[in-house]
């Protein structure tokens, strides 16, 4: 005798008083327990009944997570939607912070070109310096001298606040890629391998986070409109692939090319403190201006120490250690030599040197340094 199948559509969740679920029968758990998170009002209550609504387990629950009321979660919805959950997650990479004597130490300088290769990545990071300026608005008068472009600091005309951020948010989009094309290529190398990567990984990915927390900073101070966004989407795919299909053919010009980079980044802060100091940026030097809460976090900074120059000085520290870094990598054997400012296991062949020597050594450490020519 042939079954009849009920009316599925008439059918609904089990409910206790005032409450109901209306999903068909053969609606698959977890999807009714998403769709409730998404729409919380399909779970009405009763208004004729006082007693608190009770939500029925549709789907399997993890154990890790513990146990919310339906549409609820850590970030609320509105945080989501706008895009601040971001706030509330923990960092990928926590930064170790940097003491005073560090931070106050930075000098702008320049590694002269020694080889071939030395020479090429100058040039061409100063001609994407001449673009940069261009782009950015930047004035005749307000360009320092070009015989010392990563060292001198006075000009004619200060910049605005206005135009510092727009610098600094084209100089961050751009200087978080190469270390994510490079750890990406060694990461990728390593597996083709099947040999494990000599710590230089871990460096670039962190460098390349590094750079864009810094960008997400200066991004809650302005916002770039439809014409800076178009800009840097373009920079963004020329410079990924270029920076691809070179670090294929020539690694260790790829880190003197980063290294000149961060050379330019670390005068742009320095500038900026210049002006700062001589009171041509008067609502930062005000002491109550305020910098994003997502800088105080990042960079653990202390009570008393939140002002707009010491964010300066925190983001100019980073951009020296990358400079120091970069420049040493561009010393050091590609394949061979192991990152010298990580702990190696087993040790004996190269030396750990502690990272504050990437920001107080900006020509980097030279490959005789690093290497021991005894071995254990």
């Amino acid at each position: 005798m042939a079954h009849r199948l009920p009316d599925c559509s008439k059918l609904r969740f089990f409910s206790t008083k005032g409450v109901s679920v209306g999903s068909s029968f053969f609606t698959p758990a977890p999807l009714v327990g998403y769709a409730a998170l998404r729409h919380p009002r399909a779970i009405s209550t009763s208004n004729t009944s006082k007693k608190p609504a009770v939500a029925i387990p549709t789907g399997p629950v993890s154990p890790l997570v513990p146990a919310t009321h339906v549409g609820t979660s850590s970030a609320s919805t509105s945080e989501i939607r706008d895009g601040n959950a971001f706030a509330t997650l923990p960092l990928t990479w926590p930064h170790d912070g940097w003491k005073e004597n560090v931070l106050l130490n930075v000098v702008p300088s320049h590694r002269e070109p020694r080889t071939f290769g030395d020479w090429v990545a100058w040039k061409i990071v100063r001609t994407c310096r001449f673009w940069m300026d261009l782009v950015t608005g930047m004035r005749p008068e307000q360009q320092v001298d070009s015989k010392n472009p990563t060292t001198a600091l006075a000009a004619s005309k200060p910049l605005t606040e206005r135009q510092w951020l727009v610098r600094f948010i084209f100089l961050e989009s751009i200087a978080g890629v190469p270390g994510m094309v490079a750890g990406g290529l060694r990461h990728l190398q390593s597996i083709r391998r099947f040999q494990p990567d000599q710590g230089w990984i871990k460096s670039l990915l962190e460098e390349s986070y590094n750079e864009r927390m810094h960008l997400l900073t200066f991004l809650e101070m302005y916002k770039p409109g439809w014409f800076m966004r178009l800009v840097v989407l373009g920079a963004q795919g020329v410079f990924y692939n270029a920076m691809f299909i070179s670090y294929l053919l020539s690694p260790k010009i790829c880190h003197r090319f980063v290294g000149y980079l961060e050379e330019e980044a670390v005068h742009t802060y320095t500038r900026c403190l210049h002006e700062l100091d001589h009171g041509c940026l008067k609502r930062w030097s005000d002491p109550n201006f305020r910098i994003p809460d997502i800088a105080v976090r990042y960079w653990n900074m202390p009570e008393g120490h939140r002002t707009m120059k010491d964010l300066i000085l925190y983001v100019r520290a980073d951009e020296a250690s990358h400079r120091g870094i970069n420049h040493t990598f561009g010393n050091l054997d590609q394949v061979t030599d192991p990152n010298p400012f990580m702990e190696c296991p087993g040790g004996g062949v190269v030396k750990a040197f502690p990272k504050h020597l990437s920001v107080t050594r900006p020509a980097g450490l030279e490959r005789e340094e690093v290497v021991s020519k005894e071995t254990h």
